[in-house]
């Protein structure tokens, strides 16, 4: 992606001082909304985990971690952490934590293959959140109910900083709409996933997209996503592979389908199976993460991240995340947004 400049840009609060304002505002909101709406408590989470473990988020397989020797290990290997997706499952059995209660945390990545552009930084930053359920719980129906609880959070957090700077208007729906990803192919079977997501979110502003990583029609998926936490093989109900989605709203100072959120239910010992062999990653059944969810060790759980820069970047209308955030950007870049009124921290 290139990097965009809106047309008639306008920092809607004037300082960078009032900006760190409401970040913290917004921050302070959202977790507060998130953790009453799912029943999360707050928990400390890693930067590195050991390599070799299955522990970390593989993501789609060809990003590269930030590895480096730990001398007190005998110069074991350790990583970054790319996201949390399967510490989290860890941590709620470590806990012994009953279905219906779950955990967040701050997540701090480090992705240095990322593509720098408005909404993407090497520095990633999310709401991170687990919750057990039960198995009778592994379905659509559950699924739709907690997206709905997130965008609920969201809205609340939009019409608070509303109050609080009324410069910023809100303009969420008050719902979201649901559709399978195999559903918007069919609406749009000459665009490319990216542009189907354009056209769905202008269309309705605020959009939970159903089944990521399963090939669909035309034997590509809609997006990646890594085999060993997503369940995206399952049928469910509907009759569509995948009981996971993103949650994407449409971004009106960028003019574009804006992703705030990844999530799903987890893999359960079967799908996890299917899906390792229909990615060919089925010598990964032997690392710890991975023998003790096959062994029935781990809780059925949902979870997902909901990016903290991004989500901020949205409610405060930034046209940059680099606006939010404190990262490295390719100097023409800052030179660019600086001489468009777009100031990067």
């Amino acid at each position: 992606m290139e990097l965009y400049i809106p047309e008639g840009y306008t920092n809607l609060l004037g300082t960078v001082e009032n900006t760190e304002k409401a970040i913290k505002y917004v921050k302070d909101m959202f977790q507060e909304n998130l953790s009453a709406q799912l029943a999360l408590l707050r928990v400390t989470a890693p930067m590195v985990v050991l390599q070799g473990t299955g522990v970390n988020d593989d993501l789609n397989n060809i990003e590269r971690p930030v590895t480096f020797p730990l001398r007190d290990l005998d110069e074991r290997p350790a990583e970054v952490v790319h996201s949390l997706a399967k510490w989290k499952r860890l941590k709620l059995a470590e806990m012994g934590v009953e279905p219906g209660r779950g955990i967040y945390t701050d997540m701090n990545a480090l992705r240095p293959d990322e593509e720098l552009d408005n909404i993407h930084s090497i520095y990633v930053d999310q709401w991170d959140w687990e919750k057990v359920i039960t198995e009778s719980e592994r379905n659509i129906a559950f699924l739709k109910q907690t997206v709905r609880r997130i965008y609920e959070a969201i809205k609340v957090t939009e019409n608070k900083v509303y109050v609080e700077f009324p410069q910023i208007r809100p303009h969420l729906p008050e719902e979201i709409l649901f559709i399978h990803s195999e559903q918007l192919r069919a609406m749009y079977p000459d665009l490319a996933p990216k542009e189907r997501e354009m056209e769905i979110v202008r269309r309705h502003k605020a959009v939970f997209i159903i089944g990521i990583g399963h090939p669909l029609g035309d034997g590509l998926p809609h997006d990646g996503r890594a085999a060993d936490y997503d369940d995206w093989s399952t049928e469910n109900e509907e009759g569509y592979k995948g009981l996971n989605g993103d949650i994407l709203l449409w971004n009106p100072v960028l003019e574009s389908a804006f992703e705030v959120s990844s999530m799903g239910i987890r893999v359960s010992p079967e799908s996890l199976l299917c899906q390792l062999e229909a990615r060919g990653e089925r010598h990964k059944e032997s690392l710890d993460f991975h023998r003790r969810l096959l062994a029935g060790r781990l809780p059925y759980t949902i979870g997902g991240g909901i990016g903290q820069s991004r989500l901020c970047m949205f409610l405060l209308r930034k046209a940059h995340i680099g606006e939010i955030q404190s990262s490295i950007w390719p100097p023409a870049m800052v030179t660019r947004c600086r001489e468009a009124g777009i100031d990067l921290m």
